[in-house]
């Protein structure tokens, strides 16, 4: 198959908004996620950042692809999702960088963020690496508004689906993320991908890399704690308690919002009736990312926060427990 041929008429996401982004001019150019056919790279290096089934010793090896197909207002990696930042990159060349980092590093696995809008090239770049020998676990690391179909392509090429669930209320997602559907349409992926791999292999024990599964995250939102609480509900309705959850309490503002409960991070209060919530609920495969200090001002450098100016955006290995 010619991979290549799906930014003709572009339905890679759930937008399906239909440019031909193999052109630049006339009835082509950039989709909705800001990007033409040409593949572009914001960072790559180990990162340890994520659970510690993802993470291991030694990172995880991530590809920050630039673009993105949700563009959420509030994005913690607005410059690369929003802003445009990052550098067109051939496919070869992207190649060399993972080889690099895999032989340097020795990283646990090779973890696509956001890379929707940029399958094709990563179906090839994992077709690439394993024609070379190299059988690292493959993490795409999802929005979560993902369009079925190509999440059943994507079955071949992932080992280790990460995606998001950030809305349960669909105003909230048409007011910060601009898709109304976006529910109803990530819980369709999730299955999919959930059929495709099960759970995630090693969510009972931290201490091993993961090799296979899906690990579901939510981000909590200062101010949105209902959301949070229907979003914990309708996950373990649909999948369980053995659904292996991450509730992460790193939103900082990076944007300046209309909503001023988004212009702080979360409060220990907050984030404790949505943790005491998962609990009520018995979710058993839990990774919980604690505030380390709540409800600071926007000025405070969270540690979480990157910088894909600088060479190595994150300054910190800190992970969730």
């Amino acid at each position: 198959m010619d991979h290549l041929a799906l930014f003709e008429n572009c339905r890679l996401c759930p937008r399906h908004c239909g440019v031909n982004r193999l052109v630049d001019e006339g009835t082509g150019g950039p989709g909705f996620c800001g990007e033409s056919h040409r593949l572009r790279v914001a960072h790559v290096g180990p990162h340890f950042g994520e659970e510690p089934p993802i993470t291991g010793k030694n990172g995880s090896g991530t590809i920050f692809f630039t673009g993105c197909s949700l563009r959420c207002a509030i994005c913690q990696n607005y410059q690369i999702s929003r802003d445009g930042l990052g550098e067109t990159c051939r496919l070869d060349a992207l190649f060399e960088k993972v080889v690099e980092m895999i032989r340097v590093d020795h990283v646990h696995n090779i973890n696509f963020v956001t890379p929707d809008h940029f399958f094709p090239y990563t179906f090839q770049l994992v077709t690439l690496l394993r024609e070379a020998g190299y059988d690292l676990p493959i993490v795409y690391n999802l929005s979560g508004y993902q369009s079925t179909s190509m999440v059943k392509m994507a079955a071949d090429y992932a080992d280790i689906y990460l995606p998001d669930f950030k809305y349960a209320d669909p105003a909230l997602a048409a007011h910060l993320s601009k898709c109304r559907d976006y529910p109803g349409v990530a819980l369709e992926a999730i299955s999919e991908m959930a059929r495709q791999k099960g759970f995630l292999d090693t969510a009972t024990d931290n201490l091993s890399p993961a090799k296979k599964g899906v690990l579901v995250r939510h981000l909590i939102l200062p101010g949105r704690i209902d959301n949070s609480i229907d979003v914990l509900t309708t996950l373990f309705l649909e999948f369980g308690a053995q659904l292996p959850l991450s509730l992460m309490s790193q939103y900082h503002p990076v944007l300046p919002q209309a909503d001023e409960h988004l212009n702080r991070s979360i409060t220990r209060e907050e984030f404790d009736r949505v943790y005491a919530h998962a609990l009520d609920l018995g979710f058993e495969n839990l990774f919980v990312q604690f505030p380390e200090e709540p409800g600071c001002p926007p000025s405070h450098a969270s540690p979480f926060l990157p910088d894909f100016r600088r060479e190595g955006p994150f300054t910190n290995r800190h992970h969730m427990d």
